[in-house]
């Protein structure tokens, strides 16, 4: 059985996870971040161990790790009945990150729309993540050279993503909206598509 799936999707600083932990708090949909998946690793497992590896190195993480790192962590939800697939909803952020990824995981998410998070304005970007780092305390990810690296490393490697979807599952919402406004457009989506799948 394929979960039944939305993805947020933009660059870092976007509001992917902003989005993501509103939802996840609404009744019958399952948010799951890449990031918080990575951060509670069990680096006992052989997988984690592997993750630990390349990461410890500098290394980019094979794509299929880092699926295999996503499954187990969605195999624990539904196991704990967390996440209950058959009336839950999934929505994920931050993963897949590449079309590699994108295509490991056609087998276990059936993906209904992609919200892409558009903002073209860089230094609207910029700001944010840098804003963001400062108030999380994480001063490396506040080096302008490292922002740059990662807004570079979305525009190669990540946004491809959205041509592997193509465009009828996309649906674009301008992210330097307010946060109320932006989750106002994903559930006007989500319901027109839930109206147009029943019709």
């Amino acid at each position: 059985m394929k979960y039944h799936t939305y993805i947020l999707f933009g660059a870092p600083g976007s509001g992917k996870g902003t989005q993501g932990h509103t939802l996840g708090s609404i009744p019958r949909f399952f948010h799951c971040a890449c990031g918080d998946v990575f951060r509670s690793i069990d680096t006992r497992t052989k997988v984690g161990h592997a993750f630990l590896e390349y990461s410890s190195k500098g290394q980019l993480v094979p794509d299929e790790i880092t699926v295999e790192l996503w499954k187990a962590q969605i195999d624990a939800a539904v196991n704990s009945h967390v996440f209950k697939p058959d009336i839950d909803i999934l929505v994920l952020d931050g993963i897949p990150r590449n079309i590699g990824q994108a295509k490991i995981m056609d087998e276990l998410i059936d993906v209904k729309k992609v919200f892409h998070l558009s903002c073209p304005n860089r230094d609207a970007l910029f700001a944010r993540l840098k804003k963001r780092a400062l108030k999380d305390n994480r001063l490396d990810d506040a080096n302008e050279e490292v922002i740059k690296r990662r807004l570079a490393l979305y525009e190669t490697e990540s946004k491809p993503v959205l041509g592997y979807y193509g465009p009828e599952r996309i649906t674009s919402i301008d992210a330097t909206e307010p946060p109320a406004k932006v989750l106002f457009h994903i559930l006007e989506s989500m319901n027109g598509a839930h109206e147009s799948a029943a019709v």
